[in-house]
Order: structure tokens, then sequence, then C-alpha cells
């Protein structure tokens, strides 16, 4: 029989070098004091023999869990050939493949054209290339951005960022960007695209025309606030109505996160411009990308460039992680399935204990209410040995992010524990008040 349960260590040596050197802005490891030693599926062990179930998955960098076989191997078979590991934005083998499973797997079926731009290996790189992409082509400096959007720490996707701590680290005023109310901002009764659309089209309204709009489907970082189809194709029409491009931060809700590799699929918007990172490599390995219209490629050669940006390790788990995941049914299948179950249990949860829960597909979670609520059931989870964080303006949200691939049995598993968790916060098991 398959071992589903968690087996935490009680406490475990963490090395004194990390106090000594390591910058005080670490986060997660404060949460999760343990030295991790090895990781494989859905399963994560420290070095005094405990096992933990991850439902944090990188925050979605690990959509297919850690190490997976198949793509350990691709990665392997490569390295042993002396396949080349840092190429620029020289032709490799390992960059010609992955665009032809990318063009013929994922962009082709969904009647995309985009033409690929690689930039530096992280997210934040992504959107400062599609920002910079959209000035460019519309000679405007204006991006309007929504509240609560997370889109990275360099200045210019950090000017597009909301989180109040976050901007405040920049030390410069972040400007050229105007911040919008997301879907919902204002509470289901408040249309917030007919607002924008209003101050877009009044002259005095004190609005520049923009040049690009950036919203995430789901929003990661700002509590898993998901904007209706019918919303993001009226911010499409917006945009295109007064000439700006729309550009979706699908950096964390791609990837299979909310269902289709896309996150925008079931809308039935085509963006301007489009960003990946995260899971796009499937194995946790550095690697973001810029999808924009052929049209918009008006970019002189090496105007924009970084020194990373021919991870070809990351280019060989990608393609590999698109034939072997992407052009399968029944991993599709199974994800609507697992979303389905993650809606279930966490609409079970809140039901009783008189919360309500956030998000779309395979990225869900619970409002606590508060941060210290939420923090305190995170807390508990890991004393069970189940890895999971929060999100949302004060941190109210515990998100879970589990592997798509994850066993059903598993999945029911953490889940368990998660409502154990949480029924054990609100009853004061863990000394705090339920609101």
């Amino acid at each position: 029989m398959k071992m589903t349960k968690p087996q935490p260590s009680k406490s475990g040596p963490v090395p004194e070098i990390y106090a000594r050197r390591e910058s005080a802005v670490r986060s997660y490891a404060r949460a999760m004091p343990r030295q991790f030693t090895r990781a494989e599926g859905v399963w994560m062990h420290d070095s005094a023999g405990g096992r933990y179930l991850d439902f944090l998955s990188g925050c979605s960098t690990l959509n297919y869990g850690h190490n997976h076989p198949v793509l350990k191997q691709a990665l392997l078979d490569y390295i042993a050939a002396d396949g080349i590991t840092h190429g620029l934005d020289l032709h490799t083998d390992a960059k010609a493949d992955f665009l032809d499973a990318l063009e013929s797997l994922i962009l082709r079926p969904r009647g995309l054209e985009y033409r690929a731009m690689f930039t530096g290996p992280t997210g934040t790189n992504a959107v400062e290339a599609a920002i910079k992409l959209a000035r460019k082509v519309t000679g405007r400096e204006l991006i309007i951005a929504f509240s609560n959007g997370f889109h990275g720490m360099t200045l210019g996707a950090l000017a597009c960022t909301g989180n109040a701590q976050k901007r405040g680290g920049a030390g410069v005023p972040l400007s050229h960007v105007s911040h919008e109310p997301y879907d919902g901002y204002h509470g289901p009764d408040v249309d917030t695209a007919a607002l924008l659309e209003q101050r877009l089209s009044d002259p005095s309204s004190g609005l520049d025309a923009p040049a690009a709009f950036i919203v995430e489907t789901v929003q990661g970082e700002g509590g898993l606030n998901a904007a209706s189809a019918e919303w993001l194709r009226r911010i499409a029409e917006i945009a295109k109505q007064h000439g700006a491009l729309l550009i979706i931060d699908d950096i964390q809700a791609g990837c299979g996160r909310t269902g289709g590799f896309f996150s925008f699929e079931e809308s039935g918007v085509k963006p301007d411009i489009v960003t990946l990172a995260k899971s796009l490599s499937g194995m946790g390995l550095p690697f973001a990308l810029t999808l924009f219209r052929p049209e918009l490629d008006i970019w002189s050669p090496g105007e924009h460039n970084g020194t990373f940006r021919g991870n070809n390790h990351a280019f060989v788990t990608a393609a590999a992680t698109l034939r072997h995941f992407w052009a399968n049914p029944e991993f599709v299948e199974g994800v609507r399935e697992r979303s389905d179950l993650l809606e279930h249990r966490l609409a079970r949860i809140a039901a009783r204990h008189g919360l309500s829960t956030r998000g779309r597909g395979m990225m869900r979670g619970i409002d606590m209410g508060s941060g210290e609520n939420a923090s305190a059931v995170t807390t508990a989870c890991f004393d069970r040995g189940l890895i999971i964080e929060t999100s949302g303006p004060h941190d109210e949200i515990v998100k879970v992010l589990a592997p798509l691939t994850i066993d059903t049995d598993v999945f029911e598993a953490g889940l368990d524990i998660l409502e154990t968790a949480v029924g054990d916060v609100l009853s004061q098991s863990y000394g705090v008040a339920a609101e």
C-alpha cells in the first residue's frame, strides 16, 4: 500500500551558517525551520528523517512535483552527452526542440502565433520585457495595473505591484503606473471594468492614454482573487478601444495551475503579450519567456538581453514537460478532476466554519479572516507534516498549491490535515480566536 501520511520531525538541526551569513530578508525558512535534504514527487525530506507533503510547490514552480523521473532523465541524458549548458541566444538543439514543442503542442492548437522572447531567468525579467515592449510599440509611458497585483521585484515590475511592503523596498519613486480596481475590489455590485472605461473616456479624469494593461487572471500573491471571464473580456475590449496592449501575467497562474496551459483560455481572450516563468521548465530550473504577437516584434538585435536567457538545461526539461504532460489528454482531465476535488473540500471546510474560499482550478485557498489565523493554520499544518503558505494583502489566505500530478489519496490526506488545522485554530487550540 502506498504511504500517504507525512512524518514530520519534531525538530531538526539547522546549520548556524544561515544566521551567521544569510541576509535577514529570508522568509520561508523562518516559518519552516528545517534543513531539507532531498525531494521526490510531492514529498520533501529533512535532515532529521522527517517527511513533509508539499502544498507550496515552490509557489507554483513545481507544478509537476519534485524531480519528476521523466524530466530528470531527460536532463541527465543531455548532460551526459555534453549538451550545451549556457548559450546566450545562440542556436542550440535544446532551444530548437523546446520551440518545436511549444509551437506544435501549445501555440498552434490554441490558435496563437506568438513570437517567443527569451528574457532573463525569472518572472520579473519577463514582465520588464513586456512593459518595455509595450511602451516601445505604443510610444506611451503609462501602464494600467490592478489592485492587489504582483508582478515582480525589479523596479519596472515592482511599479506595477500593489503590495506596500514590497514597494517600500524600492527606495525610489515607482512611477508611470496607475493602479485601478481589480474585478470585485469594490464588492460584487460595482463594475470595475466600467469604472476604468469611464476614466479612460473622460478627458478630464487625469488618466493618461496607457501603453498597456497588465493583469493576472488569478492573483497569486494578492489573495487568490479570480477575475471572471466576462470581466477579462471587457478589459481586453477596453484596452483595444484605447490603443493599449493587453499583457496577461501568467507566471503563477499559467502552466496548468488554473486548468488550461494558459489561465486565460476559458475566457476566450487572446492577449497581445503573455509572460511565463515558474513551472515553465517543469523542474524548478530558472526559465522565463515573454510571448507576443508577431507584429509587435520591433526589437532591434540586442536591444533587450540577459546573460542567462540561454538556459539550455531548462529548455530540455521544458520540452520534456510539454511532450510528456501536455500532449496527454489524460493529464489535462486529471488536473480538472483534482481541481474539482480541491474546490469541494475547501468549500466544505469553509461552510463548516463560516469562512469563504478564493481562487480557481488548482490555485485555491481559504480566507481565514486575519493574517494571525492564517499563520496559525500554516504552523499547525507544518507541525503535522504539511508545507503550506499564505497570501493576500494581510496574509489572510491559506493557499493550496499542490502539484498537479498528486495522487488522489495523498491529496485527500493533505486536505485532511488542513481541515483539522483550521478546526483547531478556530477552536482556539492554538490560542487564536475565531473572528
